[in-house]
């Protein structure tokens, strides 16, 4: 074991006071701090530009996205101590606009009413004993499918960003991107070089990469599209989005059932994600404590809830242990406020690279899946290949979670399972029928 594994290893243990205290550990989590803020960074764009089409206003939300997103890492620094960034998540939000307001003609103040009813009983479980038999209860193999189906995830999301695979014309749901456009070409830059320096175990690997990808971005006049302007001068009417929870028809059917659709999402698209990226599994019940608490919080800021990034993987695989990883991020988000337009010089396909490898790491979990057993394997396999197929982390949880017990019973294990087991899979199972019926 060489002597920056070692470091990486002791960190896992240590109080945040502790980490402060060893130079390398502190610089470990600097770099890891800063790649996983550049990993995710696009969330300050994408947020309000999804949120837009609910009703509220972009640059209002930029505000709120950032703000949940420093009060999320600071959560997780302080309390959880955790390697984890909270932002707005992506997916969560596409259900807050497009089958709660756009769908079903809510508008976006009852929307976040729901997203609080649904974060209060986030926080109610995970301030239980509820988390400790719902967390217990998910089979090994499970576990293992997870990990991997967010691997597979970032890995999808990493070749869009780099535009080495597009949505096909034609039958084919993908097809490869045009390689003779600038931007793939330089994530293919930005992908050998990434590879090259991880394997051959460079500090700081992946951020030395997303610079000198980034220069060469901005030699060539590469820059991404979509970049919001934010005049700090709209921060007065930033109020007009606080507070603005909608509660006056929560007794209705739809409100009740949007917001057990987006507690299902909440609870158990967390609990899948932190079990998958955690290096520590001892910080489990604290970091989902802490998620719970910053998701009801980001309601009442004016977005859609925060949920663990599963780019913080990425952070992870640089070196990130502690909470000092989660601080730099909410140092770097607040900076955005200011800084906004300097992200259009850290282009999309700087980035790709690092999310693709970093996906690719977490597909390794497979081999921890018994494959030699269908009834594991095919459940497993299900969450694999949903996750990224749906870009849904909760709908590829509830087919593998449905699917688990049905599989043992037909093999006459029905006895062998127990009851929380089968109770994930009744309320995946519902889950998917409410998502059908909104």
């Amino acid at each position: 074991m060489d002597k920056q594994q070692s470091q990486v290893d002791l960190a896992n243990d240590m109080t945040l006071r502790e980490a402060l205290r060893h130079k390398d550990v502190v610089r470990n989590e600097l770099i890891a701090g800063v790649t996983g803020f550049f990993a995710i960074s696009y969330i300050i764009i994408v947020n309000p530009l999804i949120l837009k089409d609910a009703g509220i206003p972009t640059d209002l939300s930029v505000f709120a996205t950032i703000f949940s997103s420093v009060i999320g890492c600071l959560v997780m620094a302080f309390w959880a101590n955790a390697p984890i960034i909270l932002t707005p998540g992506m997916g969560v939000n596409a259900f807050f606009t497009y089958t709660i307001v756009v769908n079903m003609g809510l508008s976006w103040r009852e929307a976040l009413g729901i997203a609080a009813v649904a974060s209060f009983v986030y926080m109610l479980i995970a301030f239980t004993k509820v988390l400790t038999i719902l967390s217990e209860a998910i089979p090994e193999s499970l576990k293992s499918g997870i990990t991997a189906g967010i691997g597979l995830f970032l890995v999808e999301i990493g070749l869009e960003k780099a535009g080495l695979i597009v949505a096909g014309k034609t039958s084919s749901l993908v097809v490869l991107g045009d390689l003779t456009k600038p931007t793939p070409l330089l994530a293919l830059f930005g992908l050998i070089l990434s590879l090259i320096l991880y394997i051959r175990k460079v500090k700081g690997n992946f951020f030395i990469a997303i610079i000198a990808t980034s220069l060469v971005a901005f030699f060539f006049g590469i820059k991404d599209a979509d970049t919001p302007s934010v005049d700090l001068a709209r921060l007065g009417q930033y109020h007009e989005i606080v507070f603005k929870n909608d509660f006056s028809h929560w007794l209705s059917t739809p409100f009740i059932l949007a917001a057990f659709s987006m507690t299902m999402i909440l609870v158990f698209e967390s609990m899948g994600l932190l079990q998958g990226l955690l290096p520590n599994q001892k910080k489990f019940k604290k970091t989902f404590e802490g998620s719970a608490v910053t998701t009801f919080l980001s309601g009442f800021l004016g977005t859609s809830p925060t949920v663990a990034a599963a780019e913080s993987a990425s952070g992870i695989e640089t070196g990130g242990r502690t909470g000092i990883m989660a601080l730099v991020a909410a140092v770097l988000f607040a900076l955005s406020l200011v800084f906004v337009p300097l992200l259009a010089y850290v282009p999309s396909a700087a980035i790709a690279p690092v999310i693709i490898i970093t996906g690719a790491l977490m597909m390794a979990a497979i081999g921890n899946i018994k494959m030699a057993d269908f009834s594991e394997w095919f459940p497993a396999f299900l969450i694999i290949v949903l996750i990224p197929f749906t870009n849904s982390i909760s709908t590829g949880l509830a087919f593998g979670f449905v699917c688990y017990p049905i599989m043992k019973v037909a093999l006459g294990k029905a006895k062998e399972m127990t009851w929380p087991v089968y109770l994930l899979g009744v309320l995946f199972l519902l889950d998917l029928v409410f998502s059908a019926l909104l």
